[in-house]
């Protein structure tokens, strides 16, 4: 079945942009928070289409939930959530950015080279269907990037390969090309290259570049 009903989970710029970039293609959008008082600017700005409310009202009905919380607090949410996530598309934005500063411009991650922070998240909820996407971007960039060169690629992977094709439908819509890396362990991966993102913005201010791949 065809995504229609999507819920944005976090109240950060990550979430808005793609609430709203769901909005702009026309899918019916909830977008959800802890406290939803902190999205109340938001839903004023959309209206009608701007619907709000708990973890909870914003899982019940959805066809596709994004994530889209700091890694710090990503496990939580999961946990909280428990098997309402269960049958559902989960799309895993999430990096595991520890609480510490930068070495000259290189993020501190609280994982390592052989785990990602989407396979804790894939063993807390074993029936959700996470697929990785919208990690290695900055949320300005996310929905329809007007970037030289044609379209930058998105990077994602998950073990559900029917959850991956939705996805990628989606990604088309925003404007991105697909780069398919395989199973959950991918995210291995695929987490650092927020990373390699983030390390021109930290030592040059430069926050407008995507990563693409270039096949011969």
């Amino acid at each position: 079945m065809a995504v229609q009903k999507v819920g944005v989970i976090g109240s950060g710029q990550v979430g808005g942009t793609l609430a709203d970039g769901f909005i702009k293609h026309g899918y019916q959008t909830m977008r959800g928070s802890r406290e939803p008082a902190k999205l109340a600017d938001w839903a004023r700005g959309h209206g009608d289409k701007g619907r709000t409310g708990t973890l909870a009202d914003t899982v019940r009905d959805a066809d596709l939930v994004v994530l889209a919380v700091k890694g710090l607090g990503a496990e939580d949410i999961v946990k909280s959530l428990g098997t309402a996530l269960d049958g559902r598309i989960v799309i895993d934005t999430s990096n595991p950015i520890a609480d510490a500063p930068p070495v000259n411009g290189v993020l501190q991650y609280f994982t390592n080279i052989n785990e990602s922070l989407m396979e804790r998240l894939q063993k807390l909820a074993p029936k959700a269907r996470f697929v990785k996407a919208f990690s290695c971007v900055g949320h300005a960039l996310m929905v329809n990037p007007d970037l030289p060169g044609g379209p930058a690629t998105m990077f994602i992977c998950g073990s559900d390969a029917a959850a991956k094709a939705d996805v990628k439908r989606i990604l088309d819509q925003f404007g991105w090309a697909t780069e398919d890396l395989g199973a959950v362990e991918a995210a291995r991966a695929i987490e650092p290259l927020c990373i390699l993102w983030c390390i021109p913005g930290f030592l040059q201010n430069r926050w407008t570049h995507a990563l693409k791949m270039v096949n011969r």
